[in-house]
């Protein structure tokens, strides 16, 4: 199952007019509202049970909308981010200008930010021009959701907008920490991209080595 120019454009209404949906990313179901919308965050939070002591994080669509958007990226962030975005991956930054203050929680100067690889199931999502805080469609550490059947029913009931984009990997983003600077990373949470494919494309240089 694919989705439209209806979709997205329904994604978009949705998250502008303060409201929080159910899509399909790159890896799994997400959850998703405006960035800078504290009472739609605190509502995704309450849907799954998340504690809110643990950040979202922030997704562009477009790799040029995240760029544009972020203009004060460090070089090694930025070129951090045009290696491995768009992909399934969230890569922790340096947020100086304390942006998305409802995505990033009780740490406003460090952003998650992710910029999903979407397949045919969700290439239609692309045109959706403004940025989401983005989370998981589950139960706080419950499992991830492949399917939107996988997505608890509570959850897609409360959720304002639902989109059904077919069934999708199941694993989720490889989270990555950058925030050491001068290249350094490591990977914070194994997903579905593998430690390999960042070392070719960041270097093997990690934080505090091996």
């Amino acid at each position: 199952m694919s989705l439209g120019a209806a979709d997205a454009a329904a994604l978009e209404r949705c998250v502008a007019g303060g409201g929080v949906a159910v899509f399909p990313a790159d890896t799994v179901y997400g959850l998703c509202c405006d960035p800078d919308d504290a009472a739609a965050a605190e509502r995704i939070y309450e849907m799954k049970g998340r504690p809110p002591a643990r950040p979202a994080a922030v997704m562009f669509f477009t790799l040029t909308g995240a760029l544009a958007e972020l203009d004060d990226l460090a070089p090694h962030e930025r070129s951090a981010v045009e290696a491995l975005m768009p992909g399934p991956v969230t890569l922790l930054l340096a947020n100086p200008a304390r942006r998305y203050a409802p995505a990033c929680g009780p740490d406003p100067e460090t952003l998650g930010l992710r910029v999903p690889a979407l397949g045919l199931h969700a290439a239609a999502l692309q045109a959706v021009a403004r940025p989401v805080l983005q989370t998981s469609a589950n139960d706080s550490g419950g499992a991830d959701a492949a399917r939107l059947a996988d997505v608890p029913a509570r959850i897609r009931d409360a959720a304002d907008l639902v989109l059904d984009g077919g069934t999708l990997g199941g694993l989720p983003s490889t989270v990555i920490d950058l925030r050491a600077g001068r290249g350094r990373w490591q990977i914070l949470r194994a997903g579905a991209l593998p430690e390999r494919a960042v070392e070719e494309a960041l270097g093997e240089r990690t934080i505090g080595g091996r």
